[in-house]
């Protein structure tokens, strides 16, 4: 059986009892016990109160309004991801802000503000040559568009001795051990399928045969001949429109490098350009006119 109730008869005074202990009771289990309290003591709700959690929400907002950069203001790591700035990230921005004493001589020496017709360009360039070796005389070139490619001779090449291979039997076995030691490869459209074996290996280094650069021909030969002489692959970034070129070395005389750097601008067309800086490998970028 269930619980019994029995109910006493000619006792208003016991029955009002009953019911206030009953309606207590049920106030009680409205209640709730706070964490930490004793027994008996007892709390209608639990939280903050509505005078904390206003105040919490102006804290809130004096925070966020702090982390708001100024207009015109750097955002440090700490402030964009609420972590500090890692050691590497650190001394990659502390090297672009403090250069070397002979490198900030040479900068004073250049208008940022001016673009130069190329004979003053190639005469700064001298003035401005940091390193002891024989620098590589670089072009880097803005275009109106990516997707831009294609094949330039240059007059007197880049002055860097390029290796050359074909592509062979032979060939494709060293390259599946991982010896690749050639900066092209040339190869006859019949090897092209054989090729597609070891494409990872070429692929990310930009040394897999393509009709568009010259590097697939029915007479390798030739091909190699017109690359020893001199013929470079111009290409625009896959991310961005610029091109990175090498058009000689500082030890070149100016007229050998205006003929290179005049033939490159010829072949990619100057109304798809924007701009365009000159440097040698170690030194400041020079603007050149278009």
């Amino acid at each position: 059986m269930g619980k019994i109730r029995v109910k006493t008869i000619g006792a208003p005074e016991i029955e009002e009892e009953e019911k206030r202990r009953a309606k207590k009771k049920k106030e009680e289990k409205k209640l709730a016990k706070a964490p930490g309290m004793k027994g008996g003591e007892r709390v209608v709700s639990v939280g903050p109160s509505e005078e904390e959690l206003a105040r919490l929400s102006d804290v809130g907002s004096q925070l966020s309004e702090e982390r708001q950069p100024v207009v015109g203001q750097s955002v440090t790591d700490k402030q964009r991801t609420g972590k500090p700035q890692t050691e590497n990230r650190k001394r990659k921005t502390d090297n672009r802000r403090s250069r070397g004493k002979k490198y900030q001589s040479v900068m004073t020496q250049i208008d940022r503000n001016r673009t130069y017709a190329l004979p003053d360009a190639l005469a700064l360039l001298r003035k401005v040559k940091l390193a002891k070796f024989d620098e590589t005389v670089e072009l880097h070139i803005n275009t109106t568009e990516a997707g831009i490619n294609g094949t330039v001779k240059l007059p007197h090449g880049t002055g860097k001795e390029l290796k050359i291979a074909v592509a062979s039997n032979e060939l494709l076995q060293e390259i599946e051990k991982g010896k690749v030691n050639f900066d092209v490869l040339i190869a006859s459209p019949d090897m092209m399928p054989s090729l597609a074996k070891v494409a990872r290996i070429l692929g990310p280094r930009g040394l897999m045969p393509n009709p568009k650069n010259g590097t697939i021909s029915q007479d390798p030969e030739s091909a190699l001949k017109k690359f020893q002489g001199g013929q470079i692959n111009f290409k625009t970034e896959s991310k961005i429109p610029v091109i990175h070129l090498s058009v000689g070395k500082t030890s070149f005389e100016d007229e050998k490098l205006s003929e290179n750097i005049k033939t490159v601008l010829s072949a990619i067309r100057k109304d798809r350009i924007r701009n365009i800086t000159l440097k040698n490998t170690m030194s400041p970028g020079i603007r050149l006119q278009v």
